[in-house]
């Protein structure tokens, strides 16, 4: 079920958004929802080719899923 989210931004930012809004003919939230997705999508997953790269190397391999043994078995510790 959709919800409804308050947000306050300044009258530049909205008027910013609202012209961006119009230019792509959708409703204002839509624009702001997709924006979001987006940017989150961006910082928190990877791309095909940036997967490859890790992937192929063995040594960072090595080391994940040394640290991830040592999580799953609380040792180590951790750093602020």
């Amino acid at each position: 079920m959709a919800k409804t989210v308050t947000l306050r931004i300044s009258d530049e930012v909205y008027n910013i958004l609202l012209e961006a809004a119009k230019a792509d003919k959708r409703p204002l939230s839509n624009l702001i929802e997709t924006a979001a997705l987006a940017r989150i999508k961006e910082q928190q997953f990877i791309d095909g080719l940036e997967m490859e790269e890790i992937l192929s190397n063995k040594d960072l391999i090595k080391r994940i899923k040394k640290g991830s043994r040592d999580a799953r078995n609380r040792k180590g510790r951790f750093v602020d």
